[in-house]
């Protein structure tokens, strides 16, 4: 589905340069750094809706069937990387970023809305080709909406704040964008289930967020500016300029890159092995209500949001390997907490006191906040300051592409196989179990094998 990385497009200024524009002088101004926070805010909570709660729509509103969130997968990663690579290249040549951050979030919003409407599709018909029509509806839906949302937020955004980073605000700045994915997940977990609610009201989730969305695109159109140094880079045609992106020589040279890149890329197949299937496991299968599973994701992820902070030291100290270690070996524990110890008979969906399930989350979130927040700043370390640009595009080629076409071919036959069910109507169900979390450690464990090598690069350029 969508990113929650940071993007940024084209030829980057150095963040030394202290000769920005006059309107970057004035970005420690309230009406900046507001806009940095809802602008950024709004764009996590649209990410995280896509990402926790679009699968469960899945499940509540058209079929209990994980071949729709499957190519819901595959489809929208592809949407993602090809509006990065395409408005990275736009965006440079036009020497524009408000634009795209204007009419991407409000388009983001739109689609966000019509979205949910397809689940109104599901009453015209019957039968397996009604099935279908409303299937290819919900993916192309998803797709349109990444596209948008990575023009808006990945490129637009992004690329905003890159060109308004001077010595002076660059560390609030990357603070800033640090946490908002990390609030961004708690908030729109917590917030999307109880919008969701015991009623599965999905329509008045996506009517909220989207219309935020659309409403922050409106203001941006009037309240956002361009650092007035910001000018139109156009090299050869646009055929020529958007294809020399694609510089795998050059990129293949930078060999601790490519192997913190290769753990990202499996690190996060395992985490769509499971999470994607998360929230439909713990309320299809566990039997939650939304708002109740919104809340025990949102606990874990607060107390493990804490982990960042003694994170920061280590990074500094150039102790990345250890963390990454540190992050695959708890993620590991709480997976298989929940692939060995958390089934239908020893949960309470009534409380969210439920030991065993709560401490596999914990876990499982300190690990992945560790692990993103840890190799997020590794690899933008070793990025040729001639080409950030172009070396953020091809992180995401790794970070979504990858990940979210692979790992559908894994937990897509693992759930049919292992969580076949037939309902009391007699129609056919595909319910997640804790098979996908013992595949998830299988995986995870196998990003061991990059770290090593690239652990092994980065003492040889130490």
């Amino acid at each position: 589905m969508g990113s929650n990385s940071n993007v940024k497009s084209g030829a980057e200024p150095g963040v030394g340069s202290a000769n920005r524009a006059s309107n970057s002088g004035k970005a420690g101004s309230l009406g900046f750094w507001g806009l940095v926070w809802a602008l950024g805010l709004a764009g996590q909570l649209c990410w995280n809706m896509e990402n926790q709660w679009f699968n469960t729509f899945v499940y509540a509103k058209i079929a209990k069937d994980p071949t729709i969130i499957s190519w819901m997968l595959a489809i929208s990663a592809m949407a993602t990387t090809v509006s990065t690579f395409l408005f990275g290249c736009v965006s440079d040549r036009r020497g524009n970023r408000k634009a795209l951050v204007s009419f991407g979030y409000i388009l983001w919003g739109v689609f966000t809305i019509l979205f949910g409407m397809t689940q109104f599709l599901t009453g015209g018909g019957d039968g397996r080709g009604a099935l279908v029509g409303v299937a290819f509806a919900v993916i192309a839906a998803d797709a349109i909406m990444s596209f948008f949302g990575s023009m808006g937020n990945d490129i637009g955004f992004n690329a905003w704040i890159n060109d308004h980073m001077n010595t002076q605000n660059s560390g609030s700045l990357g603070a800033a964008l640090a946490v908002q994915p990390v609030i961004g997940t708690i908030a729109g977990t917590v917030l999307g289930g109880l919008l969701v609610g015991a009623d599965d009201n999905y329509m008045r989730l996506f009517v909220v967020i989207g219309g935020a969305v659309i409403l922050l695109g409106l203001l941006s159109l009037f309240g956002m500016k361009d650092v007035e140094t910001l000018k139109p880079s156009i090299k050869g045609s646009f055929g020529e300029q958007f294809f020399s992106i694609f510089n795998v020589g050059e990129y293949m040279k930078h060999r601790e890159l490519v192997f913190v890149n290769l753990m990202l890329a499996v690190y996060f197949i395992s985490f769509n092995v499971y999470f994607s299937h998360l929230g439909n496991f713990m309320i299809y299968y566990l039997g939650f209500t939304a708002d109740t599973m919104g809340l025990i994701e949102g606990v874990g992820l607060l107390i493990a949001m804490f982990t960042t902070i003694p994170a920061i030291a280590l990074i500094r100290a150039d102790r990345s390997s250890l963390l990454v270690l540190v992050a695959v070996v708890l993620n590991s524990i709480g997976l298989l907490i929940i692939g060995l110890f958390v089934s239908p008979e020893n949960v309470n969906p009534a409380t969210i006191w439920n030991p065993h399930l709560l401490l596999g989350v914990l876990f499982v979130g300190i690990g992945y906040i560790l692990f993103l927040q840890t190799v997020t700043v590794w690899s933008k370390r070793l990025y040729p300051e001639d080409a950030r640009g172009q070396f953020e595009g091809i992180r995401i080629v790794f970070y979504v592409l990858i990940p979210m076409v692979v790992a559908p071919l894994i937990s897509n036959p693992i759930i049919k196989k292992s969580g076949e069910f037939v309902d009391e109507y007699g129609f056919t169900e595909y319910l997640p179990t804790n098979t996908l979390f013992l595949a998830g450690v299988v995986i995870v464990l196998m990003t061991l094998i990059p770290l090593w090598m690239a652990n092994r690069e980065h003492r040889k350029g130490a």
